[in-house]
């Protein structure tokens, strides 16, 4: 295991360190350790650079691409375990997109980098809880295989924190809201009903995190003078992103603070 942050470091290059952790158990501390300081102190200028690959990842799960992943069930210990490895995947994935977010841009307020410091520790939380559940049923993390999907749209937007906003939190991770209701409903079938527990607390804390995405993207916005609608539609088209299908989970996206104009776009869209 690498070695741990040490106290006193500055809160964005300790969010690039533990961002170049390899191995899960040390980010996971990593990113407990950063958060857990009384007064962390924010260089909001500082220009940083990585001195190890992004994101640091362990050797498993293997990626591949989505289409290749098979179907997973609820109704065998195997399919539920690898349907919640697909989930532990993307809280891993959220982990590293949330530390990209914290030391990536200059220049922003301090209010900014904490956010996203504590949604990584929310993330951090998730997979870990995930982790021991997977064990409880045989297995552990990097047992199936996995897609890269989040951390693509990561790259694509490293250059622009106005689309990374827009896109990765506010439009890859608010799917999660939509996905996770039903995926509830089946493993409750299932009757694994710490999997449900589990599930409720993610989307609990993933409507915080889709909020501060919103919030975010709408202060960028208005620095720059961007009508938020607009420019939305604009960055998804030049980024690429997917188009978002339904059914839709409308009173989590409310809550996650997307506006009334927003919501009957998607309806419309």
């Amino acid at each position: 295991m690498a070695k741990p942050i040490i106290l006193g470091m500055e809160l964005r290059s300790g969010a690039l360190k533990a961002l170049q952790q390899a191995d899960p158990a040390a980010k996971v501390a990593a990113v407990r350790a950063l958060q857990a300081q009384a007064g962390l102190a924010v260089d909001t200028y500082a220009v940083l650079q990585p001195t190890a690959p992004l994101p640091g990842r362990p050797p498993r799960p293997r990626l591949v691409p989505a289409s290749e992943l098979p179907r997973r069930t609820p109704f065998t210990t195997e399919g539920r375990a690898a349907l919640l490895h697909a989930v532990a995947h993307i809280e891993f994935n959220a982990i590293n997109l949330a530390l990209d977010a914290a030391w990536r841009f200059p220049g922003l307020p301090e209010a900014y980098y904490r956010d996203w410091l504590r949604v990584a520790a929310e993330e951090a939380l998730h997979f870990t809880l995930l982790s021991e559940h997977l064990q409880a049923l045989g297995h552990h993390y990097g047992d199936f295989d996995a897609h890269d999907g989040l951390w693509a749209m990561v790259e694509r937007t490293a250059g622009d924190a106005t689309a990374r906003m827009a896109l990765v939190p506010r439009t890859l991770e608010a799917r999660g809201l939509d996905a996770t209701p039903p995926m509830q409903a089946r493993l409750a079938k299932a009757g694994d009903a710490r999997a449900v527990e589990i599930l409720a607390i993610i989307l609990r804390d993933e409507i915080g995190h889709v909020a501060v995405g919103n919030r975010w993207y709408r202060w960028l916005c208005e620095r720059d003078d961007h009508d938020p609608l607009a420019h939305y539609a604009r960055l998804a088209v030049d980024y690429g992103a997917p188009r978002l299908r339904p059914p839709f989970n409308l009173q989590a996206r409310r809550d996650a603070g997307f506006s009334a104009a927003e919501i009957a776009a998607l309806d419309s869209g």
